[in-house]
Parts: structure tokens; C-alpha cells; sequence
């Protein structure tokens, strides 16, 4: 398992060995031991599966507030994601902050997001699917968003504006000034 960290040091980039011969792969993509070494110590109670029938879906900036806030490990099992993830932590030294990667079927990588981060995608392939784990069950009153092309963020999404889409949920969201005091930084 190949870990990298990072520009913001919290959130862990974590690709799992594949070992393949003629009849496919195997591949251990979740171990509690492996992601402890890996600085990753998270009581996964949930998991999570998305279909995006088409290139350019955006799903985000999503989070829950304590006590219900969420830590994610994000995969792409099939097709391609560009997966962001903002710190959203306040007097965290990376607050406003953001990193991105790529995950898809072929690089097999892993996005690991402790709580307090805002997370994102969109989707670079038609029929893209997502899996992840969370360290809380969702819960409707702890959810928030704030809006994916959010100019106080600049993040440089591989996408232009007119052709994300979005859920109208998602198209109403609030700008990052919203978040402020959401997550304390511990």
C-alpha cells in the first residue's frame, strides 16, 4: 500500500497493491492495521456508493457539523473522479485551503478526508462510480454545502462552469464565508 500526503498534510492520498494474472485482480483495499501506520485511525460505521451517469457531474462541497461530522475514505471503482477536499477547520494553519487527485478505476488511489473537511467531485467519465466510507451515519440536520465554485476558494476544477451538473440542491449552496465556525480546529 503506496501512502502520500498531501499539501494539506491531513488528507492522505492511500493506493492499494493490485496483483493481477490472466483471470483479473485482487487487491486489499481496506485494512485496519495498514490504515492505522498510514496515520488513518477512523471506526468506519458506513458506506457509501454513487452513480454518475454522465461526465461532468459535480457532487459538492459536502460535509455533516459535529456531532455528526464525517471522516471519508473516497475510491472510484469505476470510470474516473477529480476529488477535492477543503479544510474547513478554523485556526487550522491550511483553513480556506484545498487539494485535489485524481481517482479512477485504473490508478486505483484513495482519498482519505478526516472531519472537518468540505468534499467534492466531478465525475471525468460517463458511468463513474464512487464508493466511500464514513466515520458517522449521515444525519439530514448536520448536513451542509457550500457551493463547488465557490471564488473565494479558487479551486481550479477540470471543468468549465457551463458544463458541471449539478443537483439543485447543490446550485443554491451557500458561498465558503458560511462555513465560518463550523469545525473548530482541535
Amino acid at each position: 500500500m503506496k501512502i502520500e500526503r498531501l499539501a494539506i498534510p491531513d488528507v492522505i492520498l492511500v493506493t492499494p497493491a493490485r496483483f493481477g494474472d490472466t483471470r483479473g485482480f485482487f487487491s486489499e483495499t481496506y485494512n485496519l492495521h495498514r490504515m492505522a501506520d498510514a496515520g488513518i485511525h477512523a471506526p468506519f460505521v458506513q458506506d457509501n456508493q454513487s452513480l454518475s451517469r454522465h461526465k461532468g457531474v459535480v457532487r459538492g462541497l459536502h460535509c455533516q457539523l459535529a456531532p455528526h461530522a464525517q471522516g471519508k475514505l473516497v475510491r472510484c471503482t469505476r470510470g474516473a473522479i477529480w476529488d477535492v477536499a477543503v479544510d474547513a477547520r478554523m485556526g487550522s494553519p491550511t483553513y480556506g485551503q484545498w487539494v485535489a487527485a485524481e481517482l479512477s478505476e485504473d490508478n486505483w488511489s484513495q482519498l482519505w478526508l478526516p472531519p472537518g473537511f468540505l468534499h467534492g467531485f466531478v465525475t471525468m467519465s460517463d458511468n463513474t462510480e464512487v464508493q466511500y466510507k464514513c466515520t458517522s451515519l449521515y444525519d439530514k440536520a448536520s448536513e451542509r454545502a457550500v457551493i463547488w465554485n465557490c471564488p473565494e476558494l479558487k479551486i481550479d476544477w477540470p471543468i468549465a462552469q457551463e458544463d458541471a451538473i449539478l443537483s439543485d440542491k447543490d446550485k443554491v449552496a451557500p458561498g465558503f464565508a458560511a462555513a465560518h465556525g463550523w469545525f473548530p480546529h482541535a
